[in-house]
Formats: structure tokens, C-alpha cells, sequence
């Protein structure tokens, strides 16, 4: 299986997300970028979340349905054709991290994956039901990893 590049111009790569990106600050999802998309990819699908949550992995973000031959989406929007599902605030669209004050800093899993074929999910879906529904037509995947801490 190929590799899709991800990346940002808000954070590199296990690097410290800003503020502004988070819950409790202008909760503005960040600007990402990618590359290496498979030719054959029907779709696109974008996952965001936080497996350092106490209550179990949390999805802060959700979109399905991305066109493949985007190549990212700026800083607050949603990716191109994408479909932005209910993430775990109950909220469609991002949701920043927003870890309890004083835990150690939670790590932010931006997951790409091109799909051989549209990804079917429920409105609201756990992270682990994302997981499973891509596994078996995923050609390709890419993440980033961010820091955040209160």
C-alpha cells in the first residue's frame, strides 16, 4: 500500500498545535495539505483524533466524501465535496482539542485515506467504526500528528 503525504503550515509533524485551533480558542480547524493520492481513489475520507482521551478515543474531526484530486483544504473550510459528519462535542464540523488541564499533552492523529470505493458511516461515528469501514477498501494513507495541552 502507498503512502499519501500529509502536512500543515499550523504545526509540523509531532509539533505543538496553536490556540487558535482549539476548543477554548477561535476552535478554527487548521489549514492541511496533501499528496500522493492513488489515480484510482474514488474518495477521500479525513479523520482527526485524540486516542490520550480519558473517556476512550475521541473524533474531533470527520469528512467524508473528499474529492480525490484536491490536494488540501485552508484553515477553516472544509475539504472540497467533502460531507462533515457529527464529531464527539455532538458538533458537525471540527471540534479542537481541548484535553482536562494538567494532563500530559494529548496527540491530535489527522488520518487521510483514499478509498477504492464512498466510505459508508453513520452520522456520528466512533472512531473505531471509521477505522473498520475504511480498512477494507483503503488504498492509501497519510497522517500528521499535533500536541495540545492545557
Amino acid at each position: 500500500m502507498s503512502g499519501i503525504d500529509i502536512g500543515s503550515d499550523a504545526f509540523n509533524d509531532h509539533a505543538f498545535i496553536a490556540r487558535r485551533h482549539a476548543y477554548e480558542g477561535a476552535n478554527v480547524s487548521p489549514s492541511l495539505t496533501w499528496s500522493g493520492v492513488p489515480d484510482d481513489a474514488a474518495e477521500l475520507v479525513l479523520l482527526c483524533e485524540d486516542p490520550d482521551a480519558p473517556s476512550g478515543t475521541f473524533v474531533h474531526w470527520i469528512v467524508v466524501g473528499i474529492d480525490p484530486r484536491s490536494d488540501g483544504v485552508p484553515a477553516g473550510q472544509s475539504p472540497p465535496r467533502g460531507t462533515e459528519l457529527v464529531n464527539g462535542y455532538g458538533e458537525r464540523g471540527w471540534g479542537g482539542p481541548h484535553p482536562p488541564p494538567g494532563d500530559d499533552a494529548h496527540h491530535y492523529f489527522f488520518r487521510l485515506y483514499a478509498l477504492a470505493e464512498p466510505c459508508v458511516l453513520p452520522d456520528a461515528p466512533r472512531a473505531e467504526q471509521v477505522h473498520e469501514a475504511v480498512e477494507k477498501a483503503q488504498l492509501a494513507s497519510g497522517t500528521l500528528v499535533g500536541l495540545y495541552q492545557r
